[in-house]
C-alpha cells in the first residue's frame, strides 16, 4: 500500500490546502498569530500521518497517529479562535469543523486498524 492511497491522508492534505488559501489572504498581523499556528497545526495532520507510515513499525506508526489526532484537536482550537475573533465567516467555520470531524473519525478507524490482528 502507497501513502497516497490512505483516505485519511487525503482528506487531511486537502483541508490543509483550504486553510492555506483561506489565511493567505489575511492582513499581515492575523497572518503571523493565529494564521501561521492554524497553517502549522493542521499541516501535522497529514505530516504526522506520512511519517508514521514511513516508519514501517505498527507501533511507531500508530504514535505518530495519535500525533495527527492532537494535531487535529490544535487545528480546531485554531479555527475557533479565528472565528471567535472574526478571521473567518461562520459558514467557512462550520465547513472546515465539519472536514474535521470527518477526518477525526477516519483517523480514529486508521489508529484502531494498526498492528497485528488478534
Amino acid at each position: 500500500m502507497e501513502l497516497e492511497e490512505l483516505k485519511v491522508y487525503n482528506q487531511a492534505m486537502e483541508l490543509g490546502e483550504e486553510v492555506w488559501r483561506i489565511v493567505a489572504k489575511w492582513k499581515y498581523f492575523e497572518k503571523d498569530t493565529v494564521g501561521k499556528q492554524m497553517v502549522k497545526a493542521v499541516d501535522s495532520v497529514s505530516a504526522n500521518l506520512s511519517e508514521g507510515f514511513g516508519r514501517y513499525h505498527y507501533n511507531e506508526t500508530k504514535h505518530f497517529g495519535y500525533c495527527s489526532r492532537g494535531s487535529l484537536y490544535e487545528t480546531k482550537t485554531w479555527l475557533t479562535k479565528a472565528r471567535n475573533r472574526n478571521l473567518i465567516s461562520k459558514e467557512n467555520f462550520l465547513s472546515l469543523t465539519s472536514q474535521l470531524n470527518v477526518i477525526g473519525k477516519m483517523l480514529n478507524a486508521y489508529i484502531k486498524s494498526i498492528g497485528p490482528k488478534p
